[in-house]
């Protein structure tokens, strides 16, 4: 990966996505020849925007060291994106569609199911591991076994992070992205082309993804959604309104666990039933897929190729620098809005520099992460000059969508089935390499199978081109957990 020089200087670390981690890392240093404004246009903010939009415990936070290039006249004041802000209305799909549409923008595509076919109980419990005796597990653990494809024996690791795992920090060979940064050619955290942004949110569809679906509507910009599998059966409507408006769906887990702390088993399990339930809403599987808090080696990364997935991270220019906005912590109070705005305006200032383009990690699990992203993040980086070229993960790879799905892939840019190749790893800094061995046999992709309304088909890994890159995590805690429920509540109460 080459880099434009840039500061080594970093900001004070600070609680990261998905609550509090044991290893804190910085969310971005500034460019060194950044200029103080995002762009050379800048504009006023709607009233109250210069306020700090911290809660109370975070009466400290910091103003805005910059100016907007633009803002959403709609916006809320910063102020008010803050944890224990009051509740707004929830927006559910605006969009319905009859089973049977076909997806005309997408050749070949099957006619969408129908999402009141599903049978809540034929599913896991929301929020936890998949158990992995299930006859559906059972059969996609075969499935991995015959694709060909080699799972490294690399052990677990257990939850608090590097502080917690020495050796496993210090196993180079194993390729954890978590502690060090390391990366394999396979791995997505950039997009080939400067000033082109892969878009992307996580966690959802949830409570307000429909507020942040109709901004992107009206601004024709379309992004990758990471689905929750919990949430794709809690909001089946919204996930076809995504996938029907032509953005790109990949798979973010069922229960969003730090992965390289489950067995084998419950990496497929985990990464199966998303795929079933994406599958059984759309009709469609997705290729790609997104580790939750970028937590990665050689042994899951292996799995989900074995499953047909592409691993996809996020941009990372140094082992302490990610391009995370930090949004996720806003709810829980382990952020301000203005400081994620900062964060936001040393990634765009990097981006600029860096001869490559970027993907950002945000999320649309919360009211909070939604305002802020149609209401500052989005205008002014719709505003930025020179332009940003905004889209999709698989479009930003210089893909066509058809890619982001086995049904519609016609494996001409992005084959799938090619096992054959090992996958060498490189840390952030360069500084060791690693390999998974893989097989060289047809196999058949852990596709997701098996349960009511769900047809298989199979292929193998789906590859990626080209390097590409990632962070830092540590184990989640109870925030995540909360948060899920809250929402998981609603949800069973809808139901």
């Amino acid at each position: 990966m080459k880099l434009a020089a840039v500061s080594a200087i970093a900001l004070p670390a600070l609680a990261s996505a998905h609550g509090l981690r044991d290893v804190h890392h910085a969310r971005q240093a500034p460019a060194a020849s950044a200029p103080a404004a995002s762009s050379s246009a800048p504009a006023s903010a709607p009233a109250g925007s210069a306020v700090t939009g911290a809660p109370a415990a975070a009466s400290s936070a910091p103003s805005l060291t910059f100016t907007l290039a633009s803002t959403n006249p709609s916006a809320l004041p910063l102020s008010l994106i803050a944890s224990g802000a009051t509740s707004q209305p929830t927006v559910a799909a605006t969009t319905t569609f009859a089973s049977g549409t076909v997806p005309t923008y997408l050749p070949n595509a099957p006619a969408l199911p129908n999402p009141a076919n599903l049978v809540v109980a034929n599913y896991p419990a929301l929020d936890k591991t998949p158990p992995t005796d299930s006859p559906e597990v059972q059969q996609w653990i075969k499935e991995v076994q015959a694709s060909g494809v080699s799972i490294p024996n690399i052990t677990q690791t257990v939850a608090g992070g590097c502080p917690a795992n020495p050796e496993a920090v210090a196993d180079q060979s194993r390729c954890w992205w978590t502690c060090g940064g390391c990366t394999t050619d396979d791995d997505v955290d950039q997009c080939p082309d400067k000033m082109t942004w892969g878009l992307t949110y996580d966690d959802g569809p949830a409570l307000y993804t429909g507020d942040l679906l109709a901004y992107l509507d009206t601004v024709n910009v379309k992004a990758t959604f990471f689905v929750v599998g919990s949430r794709a059966i809690s909001y089946p409507a919204l996930l076809q309104q995504e996938y029907m408006a032509q953005h790109q769906i990949a798979v973010h887990t069922w229960s969003h666990p730090p992965m390289t702390t489950l067995t084998n088993e419950q990496v497929i399990a985990e990464l199966g039933w998303t795929k079933k339930i994406i599958k059984d809403v759309l009709g469609v599987t997705p290729t790609y897929w997104r580790p939750p808090y970028g937590d990665v080696d050689n042994r899951v990364r292996a799995i989900a190729k074995a499953m047909g997935l592409q691993t996809s991270i996020w941009t990372r220019i140094s082992p302490t620098a990610t391009f995370d906005t930090g949004d996720f912590d806003i709810a829980g109070g382990l952020t301000s809005s203005t400081q994620v705005l900062n964060n936001w305006e040393s990634i765009i200032g990097n981006a600029t520099q860096i001869d490559h383009g970027f993907i950002v990690l945000e999320h649309d699990l919360f009211q909070q992460t939604v305002d802020i992203a149609t209401g500052y993040i989005l205008p002014d980086a719709l505003a930025h000059q020179p332009p940003f070229k905004i889209e999709p993960i698989v479009q930003c790879l210089n893909k066509p969508l058809r890619d982001a799905y086995i049904e519609t892939n016609d494996n001409s840019s992005n084959p799938i089935g090619m096992s054959s190749t090992g996958l060498t790893g490189s840390s952030a800094g360069g500084a060791h390499t690693a390999s998974v061995t893989t097989g060289s046999g047809s196999g058949s992709s852990a596709e997701a199978t098996g349960g009511s309304g769900s047809s298989g088909s199979s292929g193998a890994a789906a590859n990626g081109n080209g390097k590409n890159g990632a962070m830092g995590f540590a184990s989640p805690n109870s925030l995540t957990a909360i948060a899920l429920a809250v929402v998981s509540g609603a949800i069973a109460f809808a139901l």
